[in-house]
């Protein structure tokens, strides 16, 4: 299956309130694992950059002054989100900023079905514990040491590993087994190495485990150790037909 994992930078907290979107980076994922495709842009918003936002991503407008505008950029980035899931943190936000852009260009708003927030999986499945991509990246041991502020595509790489442990994660040890100098190998790649791993294991003799004639009297004088055992007992009426 086919996702797409983005996250976004903006130059406020509401399209409503006139803030633009700056800067979208995707990560494309087939079957939980990164294709190694991505869409990076960064837009020129028109407007002027908040100093309180350009603290967090660290793009001002005159950085931006000479970027493309959204609408320029629209159908390739459509192109490359296609019909997959969209994968974001805090995805309503993500959301309604994309989709603030594409009504400006007269186009159609992506389905917020196609929506699958990070944020609402990570509270699912540690209730009370801080759910922020820094918190989520500590928790399963993602290197963040890179990130000094935020970026789209940089924390769009950051939410692709969490998103990826958040439902399951990679189960590396499954994959060793047929892993070479070219990567992972395909399913039945796998399949024939564990094949062959378990062909070349040293054949083990069986061991017996009948036991000895001198282990079967051990037991006998054990047993006849007993005062009246229950077993005799039953036995005895048994054959007498007493029950």
């Amino acid at each position: 299956m086919r996702e797409v994992v983005f996250d976004t930078e903006t130059t406020g907290l509401r399209p409503d309130d006139g803030h633009r979107l700056v800067e979208i980076g995707c990560i494309e994922m087939i079957d939980r694992i990164e294709t190694g495709n991505s869409f990076h842009c960064y837009f020129n918003p028109d407007r002027d950059m908040p100093p309180e936002a350009e603290e967090i991503h660290g793009l001002s407008a005159h950085f931006l002054s000479d970027k493309p505008r959204f609408a320029e950029q629209a159908a390739a980035l459509l192109d490359f989100l296609g019909d997959a899931p969209l994968v974001a943190h805090n995805a309503s936000f993500d959301f309604r900023f994309l989709n603030a852009e594409l009504g400006a260009c007269g186009l159609e708003p992506v389905s917020m079905t196609r929506m699958v927030d990070t944020v609402a999986l990570a509270r699912a499945k540690f209730p009370g514990s801080p759910v922020s991509l820094d918190a989520l990246c500590a928790r399963f041991g993602v290197d963040r040491s890179h990130r000094v502020k935020h970026g789209a595509l940089l924390d769009a790489e950051l939410l692709t590993q969490v998103y990826i442990e958040l439902t399951g994660g990679r189960q590396i040890g499954l994959s060793l087994a047929g892993e070479g100098e070219d990567g992972p190998a395909d399913g039945a790649g796998q399949h024939a190495a564990l094949l062959q791993s378990v062909g070349n294991r040293p054949v083990r003799p069986p061991r017996p485990h009948r036991p000895s004639a001198e282990e079967l009297e051990r037991h006998r004088r054990y047993l006849d150790g007993f005062n009246q055992p229950l077993w005799l007992k039953s036995r005895v009426r048994a054959l007498d037909g007493s029950y």
